[in-house]
């Protein structure tokens, strides 16, 4: 099989790290947890479920209940279900999500690749999601102006954040110990402090001051 990746001098990333930034975690989506909670898939299996029901209680003759009514209505939503469930592959496959000792990197994309690379100064704050089989989502607060398109981006953000779009880390397995390596990094980066090189020295007493 062809790697459309071949390539990335690291994989999920388009360049090396710069010296001194380790790799702290890597991961991707869950097929079936991206499936679930960013495609609906059990809602919408669900629903064709609830058109047979109401096919075989309401479609038959004088109150006879036929199965057989009900059998175009289940080869839809199975179909539906196997495509919700194609687009989730192709989504998870691509998908590449890093945190290092200095920001979240993101290769999201089936079809457009794109890459994010959000340092950690740039967050604001972080959201987990946790589900019950281990899965979830952890989404990013960003500050500053800067905007991120929703449609480009989804589903690897926050839902129904449109106006300040929050990117996430979708579907993640063990996502609780994820977000723990995420808050030590950042924490650790922010704590660091930010030094200005080459500044004029009238600046450089005025912040002595």
């Amino acid at each position: 099989m062809h790697d459309d990746f071949a390539t990335e001098p690291v994989k999920g990333l388009p360049e090396r790290p710069p010296e001194g930034e380790d790799i702290l975690w890597q991961g991707r989506p869950k097929t079936w947890a991206l499936a679930r909670d960013a495609l609906a898939l059990y809602w919408v299996a669900g629903y064709f479920v609830l058109l047979a029901g109401w096919r075989i209680v309401f479609g038959g003759a004088e109150g006879s209940y036929e199965l057989s009514t009900a059998t175009p209505y289940l080869i839809l939503g199975a179909l539906c279900c196997a495509i919700l469930l194609g687009i989730a592959f192709m989504q998870a496959r691509a998908t590449v999500y890093i945190i290092t000792s200095k920001r979240v990197s993101m290769r999201i994309g089936a079809a457009l690749i794109l890459y994010y690379n959000l340092p950690f100064t740039q967050i604001g704050n972080a959201n987990l999601d946790l589900r019950r089989d281990g899965t979830g989502t952890i989404a990013l607060e960003l500050m500053g102006d800067d905007r991120l398109s929703y449609t480009m981006t989804w589903p690897h953000v926050r839902p129904w954040r449109m106006t300040r779009t929050e990117p996430a880390l979708r579907c993640i397995p063990d996502a609780a110990n994820v977000a723990k390596i995420l808050a030590d990094a950042a924490e650790t980066r922010v704590s660091i402090p930010q030094v200005t090189r080459n500044a004029p020295a009238d600046a450089a007493a005025v912040a002595a001051e």
